[in-house]
């Protein structure tokens, strides 16, 4: 039985990962702060990975593969990698694309240039810290560490607030603004697809850099909003908005309208990523209308408001200034 340590494993990316790998019938270690409550059937251990013998309760044990999915000091990375260099059979650091250094052109592949990084340093900044977390990983595990380059992640237990706001958005109904282009290619990945390639590529051995989203153009603003419109009861009436006017209102992209960004340079650099190695070793992605119903169900669950990630800004443009812009 393969035997997983999982570092984090309780929220979004991190129990994704962990929900997969149980139901593969893996052994599973949870290593987290103790702050939510990891899925049923795991052995979880607590630790603080800034604290000081934070990793204590890592210091006995063997496993075949490790999934770090750490944003923040280099440091950290460093530290657990060092400790678990001989006892795990391989390392999987869950980093991102932002590791690129802007601005990159569309198609961009793993061995574009890159931001300045040290697995060495304190938190500085999100790019440069994950660029440190996997020279980290590399320098402990060498061939034997897997660099999960992530762009927007979108799914079930979503703590960043993107397709959630925009699910709760469309289910109140009425003119809702929807940024332009209506045909404009998005680049994301399925949470779960996520956990399923990269548990895949662990297992398998892989090594090096993987940049791991969807082929653009997989979704469009169109088929998300679309269906975010259909699976909420359909009371939404979208009014496609061009950038232009958009942009000059002021309104924030990303964070204001989430997921969406106006044509230009950072759009390239955000959604133009080369993926033709990750699909060569076995990525797919499951349609935009799956991810969309399925987050609105995990949604319609909860008891409360979805869970939100305190180091990430609110989403969402105001009632009044949307309307504004729409002329009401």
């Amino acid at each position: 039985m393969t035997k997983l340590l999982m570092l984090g494993g309780t929220e979004f990316v991190g129990r994704a990962l962990t929900d997969d790998a149980l139901e593969r019938g893996w052994d599973v270690t949870v290593f987290h702060r103790g702050h939510h409550a990891p899925p049923p059937g795991v052995r979880a251990v607590h630790g603080d990975r800034t604290a000081p013998g934070g990793l204590d309760g890592l210091a006995a044990g063997e496993w075949d593969l490790v999934v770090d999915t750490w944003s923040g000091a280099p440091t950290a990375v460093r530290d657990t990698a060092r400790l678990l260099a001989g006892r795990a059979g391989h390392y999987t650091y869950v980093s991102s694309r932002s590791v690129y250094a802007y601005p990159a052109p569309i198609g961009l592949a793993e061995d574009g240039p890159l931001v300045g990084g040290s697995p060495d340093a304190d938190a500085t900044a999100y790019a440069e810290d994950k660029r440190g977390g996997e020279l980290a990983a590399e320098a402990a595990f060498g061939d034997r560490a897997l660099l999960v380059r992530v762009g927007l992640i979108l799914g079930p237990y979503e703590n960043v607030g993107r397709l959630p706001w925009w699910l709760n958005r469309t289910a109140r109904g009425g003119p809702t603004l929807a940024p332009g282009p209506r045909d404009q290619g998005l680049q994301y990945i399925d949470v779960r697809d996520l956990a399923t390639w990269t548990l895949d590529a662990a297992e398998a051995g892989l090594g090096g850099p993987y940049n791991v989203v969807s082929p653009l153009g997989h979704a469009t603003m169109g088929s998300l909003l679309e269906a975010c419109a259909a699976v909420t009861g359909g009371r939404a009436e979208l009014r496609w908005t061009e950038p232009e006017v958009i942009t000059e209102a002021g309104v924030e992209p990303w964070v204001e309208l989430p997921v969406w960004l106006p044509p230009g340079e950072l759009y390239d650099f955000m959604v133009g990523g080369d993926i033709s190695k990750a699909l060569a070793a076995g990525l797919k992605c499951r349609p935009v209308e799956e991810t969309v119903a399925d987050t609105w169900a995990w949604l319609q669950s909860l008891d409360g408001p979805p869970p939100h990630r305190p180091d990430r800004p609110d989403k969402g443009i105001d009632p009044e200034r949307e309307a504004a812009l729409l002329g009401l």
